[in-house]
């Protein structure tokens, strides 16, 4: 029976304090060939720390760091970045202004000429800048510096490629066309890829994995759609997209709300909990305003709320009510254009399979 391949990158224990104040605390994951593991959350959290330890720019306190089952960093051991096997791509893309394109992406090759020019011409063309090769990076956009500045961390075929907020030096509307060209190449190549980012929407977009930081720590793990779908806390699902609380005591595994008793099982009789909804989970009943829907077993209790405001986005609106039950302010997301005036009342249900409870702690 074959043994199944080492990971391309195994980090355990990663660890880092600056002035005694822990940054990064016992960090661990690991990244397959071709997969493509996001470091999210906010700033100061750990992400980049723990990115510059991988690449052996920063020098990690405790832990290890293994490429494909090589040990790079640990007790005793700390090889150079260039002794690694790791691609790097920062968010100022750091091209060489006095070289050309083909020299810039030539920079970190070894070999003879004719190789290099053919590793070159293969990456430009690659990345759709095949006739770019004598240009100076002053003469690029934003777009092909960054596609320039890929081509060059992958010319040495790198086995981890390590991303620190790579994307967010580009408008809005060049960036959901570069990421899907970067990911694709990324694929191809096989390198394990490790991309630090701030921006839910991006790792949504990109990742295979998502690890979740907060204060240092990896406080969730797995594949988007887990981590948008089951939050760890009240925290992790505030971090992917705004939330609603409903707050409340639970008493025989039952907690009243605006909608109705709620089962809240596994908790403290007699303690706080949150009931956490995002916005697009919580419907109006356009057709019965007046007398209120017919609950579903799904949807639950309906309950009156009064509109506050309405605010038109594009694709939907956003309308915010004040609960007739106790006074808290909740927001629903409606496709399309739905703008009630202020003082409009409304029946709203929600979507129990799609809420969350946590205690208060």
């Amino acid at each position: 029976m074959s043994q199944m391949p080492p990971p391309r990158l195994e980090i355990t224990g990663l660890t880092r304090a600056f002035g005694g104040r822990p940054v990064v605390d016992q960090v661990s994951l690991s990244v397959a060939p071709g997969q493509v593991t996001c470091l999210l959350g906010p700033s100061g959290c750990g992400k980049s720390t723990t990115l510059r330890m991988i690449a052996g720019v920063e020098r990690a306190d405790a832990g290890t760091v293994r490429i494909d089952g090589r040990m790079v960093a640990g007790p005793g051991v700390h090889l150079p970045p260039e002794a690694r096997g790791v691609g790097l791509m920062f968010q100022d893309f750091a091209l060489f202004p006095h070289l050309t394109v083909a020299q810039n992406v030539a920079f970190g090759l070894t070999g003879d000429r004719a190789a290099k020019a053919a590793r070159v011409g293969e990456l430009l063309e690659r990345v759709n800048l095949a006739s770019f090769g004598p240009k100076h990076p002053h003469e690029l956009s934003g777009g092909e510096q960054q596609r320039v500045a890929l081509a060059r961390a992958l010319a040495p075929r790198p086995r981890v490629m390590l991303m620190d907020e790579p994307f967010s030096g580009l408008d809005n509307r060049l960036r959901d066309g570069i990421r899907d060209v970067t990911l694709d190449i990324l694929k191809e190549e096989g390198a394990g890829v490790v991309l630090v980012t701030h921006e839910p929407d991006e790792a949504m977009r990109m990742a295979d994995e998502i690890a979740l930081m907060r204060g240092g720590h990896i406080v969730q793990m797995g594949a988007p759609y887990n981590v948008y779908n089951a939050p760890v806390d009240r925290a992790a699902a505030a971090f992917f997209s705004d939330i609603n609380v409903i707050r409340g005591v639970s008493k025989g595994a039952l907690t009243i709300t605006p909608f109705g008793d709620f089962l809240t099982p596994g908790h403290v009789d007699g303690g706080e909990v949150e009931i956490v909804i995002r916005p697009q989970h919580l419907k109006i009943d356009f057709d019965r305003a007046g007398r209120g829907p017919n609950p579903t077993p799904q949807d639950g209790t309906p309950a009156r709320g009064v509109v506050q405001r309405a605010r038109y986005l594009g694709r939907e609106s956003l309308v915010d009510f004040r609960m007739d039950f106790d006074g808290s302010k909740l927001t629903a997301s409606v496709p399309g254009v739905f703008l009630p005036r202020p003082g409009t009342a409304l029946w709203l249900m929600i979507r129990r399979d799609r809420c969350f409870v946590f205690a208060v702690k």
